[in-house]
């Protein structure tokens, strides 16, 4: 499906993170649609190296990209030398920013600034020349601590929603130039959908409660999950919003959600539905009360009006479109 009436064939796409979840999706959306679209992947690809806290550095995987017929680069967003020979041997028409540190709980703080918030503003420059469209992953963690889901009332309580307000400052201090080119910020709310698989234990647990159940357990609840609800968003729909946001009626920061919010037992009560196993369900007490989000849920009035966005996807719509492929990667990747 074509969201917008945009020809990117004969177009220059660069996708950052690319051999990640949304950057793949992304990749494939262009090729499926736009077989003549020159499209860039660029990825640090994963490696053994982790944090300190033991989590991989890089999700990027090769698996997500089997298929793809595009140009492939495996680089770091924080090398200047990188930058400057994508800077010197392509005209890029549009920019979609995905690459970031997103281990909410690394604590390399040095590196999640320089990363997410310095490689930004290196990579906006660069679309600047090149008068290339940017359209950059920003996120729902800026929310933190607040009660109000809409840009502008952001308290992050991690170094990395901390660095995605940054990168958010960063482009209302550039959107107050007099540029060629459109800034669209897309804060993303719980994603869940194909190729995420790879990102291991952040995965959605959409997948993580499907591959339970199709192992026969009992799935693992907190105690009280039917009052825990979030904002849960299938990837057809952000990949819909990173489209729109091509051609925004006014560049900014906008929330991606489904504008409902949806709890953990209604997640397990419709994959025990749809894979017509009824392992029941475990209760166990919560042991991130004060450090853990009960609610959230996106505003999407602006991103409404401004991307003329339109979220198709209820959860039901979304987990029974992605049962085959947990179904595929319980087969292949699991068993």
């Amino acid at each position: 499906m074509k969201y917008n009436d945009i020809n990117f064939n004969k177009k220059t796409i660069l996708i950052t993170g690319g051999a990640g979840f949304i950057g793949s999706n992304l990749a494939f959306y262009f090729q499926d649609n736009y077989p003549k679209a020159k499209i860039v992947v660029l990825d640090s690809f994963r490696s053994g190296e982790t944090f300190s806290n033991g989590n991989l550095k890089s999700f990027g995987h090769f698996k997500n990209l089997l298929g793809f017929n595009g140009i492939v680069i495996s680089g770091d967003i924080n090398d200047n030398a990188l930058l400057k020979n994508l800077e010197t041997n392509y005209k890029f028409d549009y920019i979609f920013h995905q690459a970031a540190i997103s281990d909410t709980t690394a604590n390399e703080q040095d590196l999640m600034i320089k990363t997410n918030v310095n490689a930004y503003e290196n990579l906006l420059k660069i679309a600047i020349k090149h008068k290339a469209n940017m359209i950059y992953a920003s996120s729902a963690a800026t929310y933190g601590d607040s009660n109000r889901f809409e840009v502008g009332y952001e308290q992050p309580n991690n170094v990395y929603g901390f660095s995605k307000v940054m990168m958010d400052n960063i482009t209302y201090e550039y959107l107050k130039k007099d540029l060629d080119i459109s800034i669209v910020g897309l804060k993303y709310f719980n994603v869940y959908g194909p190729r995420e698989f790879y990102k291991n234990k952040t995965a959605s647990m959409v997948v993580q409660f499907g591959h339970q159940i199709l192992k026969g357990l009992t799935p693992k609840l907190f105690v009280g999950s039917d009052k825990i609800l979030r904002d849960f968003i299938y990837i057809e729909d952000v990949i819909q919003a990173n489209i729109k946001a091509c051609k925004p009626k006014k560049s900014g920061v906008y929330n991606v959600g489904t504008g409902l919010a949806r709890s953990f037992e209604d997640i397990v009560n419709i994959l025990q539905k749809e894979l017509e196993i009824d392992n029941g369900k475990e209760y166990i007490p919560n042991p991130y009360i004060g450090q853990y989000q009960f609610f959230t849920q996106a505003n999407i009035q602006t991103t409404k009006e401004n991307l003329n966005y339109e979220p198709k996807y209820s959860m039901e719509d979304g987990i029974i479109a992605y049962i085959p492929e947990i179904k595929r990667l319980f087969e292949q990747e699991i068993k």
